[in-house]
Formats: C-alpha cells, sequence, structure tokens
C-alpha cells in the first residue's frame, strides 16, 4: 500500500511540474520525472527522485539545445566564408 500512494503522489508531482511550466520549459523533465521517480522508488524516496529528476532531465534538455544551437551557428559560420 504505501509503495502505490508513494507512486500516486510522485505521479502527481509530475504533472503539476509539468502543468506549472510552459511547453518549452518542461522539456526533459517527464524523462527526467521518470527515471528519477524510479531511482527514487527504490531508495523510498519516489516523490524526491521525481522531482529531482525533472529538474535534472530539463537541465540537460536546455545544454543540449544550446550545444546544438552552437555548432549550428558555427557551421553557418563556416559555410558563409569564401
Amino acid at each position: 500500500m504505501r509503495h502505490a500512494i508513494t507512486a500516486i503522489f510522485a505521479t502527481a508531482a509530475c504533472g503539476l511540474m509539468i502543468a506549472a511550466a510552459s511547453p518549452a520549459d518542461a522539456k526533459g523533465c517527464l524523462k527526467g520525472a521518470v527515471v528519477g521517480g524510479v531511482a527514487g522508488h527504490m531508495a523510498g524516496h519516489g516523490v524526491l527522485g521525481a522531482a529531482g529528476g525533472c529538474a535534472v532531465g530539463h537541465h540537460m534538455a536546455n545544454k543540449s539545445e544550446r550545444t546544438n544551437a552552437e555548432q549550428q551557428r558555427s557551421a553557418d559560420n563556416n559555410q558563409s566564408r569564401p
């Protein structure tokens, strides 16, 4: 019963975090929350794991997006040179 309640709270926490964020800000949160929730559940802290996973997933998605944008700008600059 305790695990079911933890899963319900973790799901609710994920839903609230995603609902509070705009679609662009939620990038990476869902995947991170699922992974963090599972890892946290194994340690007995599913909700904390989901919240932390959401934050880490969001950070990693932003980092990846910035890296891709920088690579694209670099490629565009190299192509425009004679």
